[in-house]
């Protein structure tokens, strides 16, 4: 019942998860790339921070001075310093963050590069579908999640907040260095919290979407019978191939075992024909063979153009599967070759003429 309703019950076969990455479907969590992100720019500030807190501390109490007491010359000096700091402060943490989002990237879905998600089409721009997809219980549990998550981080702000309630209270009565300090280290911890918990939340999210997009990838039995059938081919068509090839076959064998001067037997498994010009050819050639079926069909032919048939089972034997249609004889089986061409030779009353060397060694 399951297949006939085409209930999609298989994993999804190497080709399908293929097909999906091509299209750019493949199980990621964007708040994994934001929460790791987030913590490794927080991680290089606090690894920078002491050093970059002392220059700015240093700009700043410059830059806290009556604007009066500086010439022109150091107000550009200051602003040129303010830049360099911001730049020496900037750039690491980019760096820092940019290899943590690739990193996050590559550990979800490894090298990926695809134009098809950003490929215009009309299913994305038609209004029924996004309406139906805003409705869609996907929507109402991705919405409830995202509630969920806003509820919890807002939750982390207020703890960290009432944790330091007093300071601020008290903030007034602070030098501005400390009232600095005191910012700085709430941000900080703020920031840091949030990260955490959304390492925690993204993971469990990466879990949720790799379950899903098996989920979405899943096929039906005729899916699976359907793609086997195009990936080895329709059976109508290789039926159709194997008739062509086989009557291909029986012409070759009509034009060539006629031409044979002996059929060498296994008897009945297995059929060589050999033909041997004395005048052309170095050694005999194999012009045909065949085991079973296919080795009635030459000894039927060669009977029928009254072409000698030898029973030779173990030369037989050895030759099938060492000499390839079109091939010479090779040189260890020159010996029993000239006996048996000597015998037909004989019987026909044909005399077998000069050999060559090759075959008379």
């Amino acid at each position: 019942m399951a297949d006939q309703a085409g209930e999609k019950t298989e994993a999804a076969t190497p080709k399908r998860r293929q097909e999906a990455r091509e299209k750019g479907q493949v199980a990621k969590s964007q708040d994994l790339s934001a929460a790791v992100v987030t913590l490794a720019a927080l991680l290089a500030i606090q690894f920078f921070g002491p050093a970059m807190w002392k220059k700015l501390l240093g700009l700043m109490e410059i830059g806290l001075q009556p604007a009066d007491s500086l010439t022109g010359g150091e107000l550009g000096a200051l602003a040129g310093s303010f830049a360099g700091v911001m730049m020496w402060m900037l750039v690491p943490i980019m760096v820092i963050v940019f290899i943590a989002a690739l990193v996050t990237l590559y550990w979800q879905v490894g090298w990926l590069f695809t134009w098809h998600p950003v490929t215009p089409s009309l299913s994305k721009i038609n209004p029924l579908q996004g309406i139906k997809r805003m409705f869609s219980p996907r929507t109402a549990v991705s919405t409830a999640i995202n509630i969920g998550k806003m509820t919890l981080m807002v939750g982390v702000v207020y703890w960290t907040v009432s944790s330091t309630i007093s300071q601020i209270l008290y903030a007034s009565s602070m030098a501005y260095i400390d009232i600095y300090r005191l910012a700085a280290s709430m941000v900080f911890d703020i920031g840091l919290r949030l990260a955490i918990v959304m390492l925690i939340l993204a993971l469990i999210d990466y879990t949720y979407q790799k379950r899903r997009h098996e989920k979405d990838l899943r096929m039906s039995k005729e899916e699976v019978r359907e793609e086997l059938k195009h990936m080895e081919g329709d059976p109508l068509m290789k039926r159709r191939r194997r008739e062509v090839q086989m009557k291909l076959a029986m012409q070759r064998l009509q034009r060539d075992v006629p031409k044979a001067d002996v059929i060498i037997t296994n008897p009945t498994h297995l059929s060589i024909a050999l033909r041997y010009d004395a005048e052309t050819m170095a050694a005999p050639k194999v012009i045909a063979k065949g085991a079973d079926w296919m080795a009635m069909r030459i000894r039927q032919i060669a009977a029928a153009h009254a072409v000698p048939i030898v029973e030779r089972k173990e030369l037989a034997r050895m030759m099938y599967d060492v000499v390839d249609v079109g091939q010479e004889v090779p040189h260890r089986f020159y010996e029993a070759i000239a006996e048996v061409l000597a015998y037909v030779y004989e019987l026909s009353g044909r005399k077998l003429g000069p050999r060559p060397v090759s075959l008379a060694s």
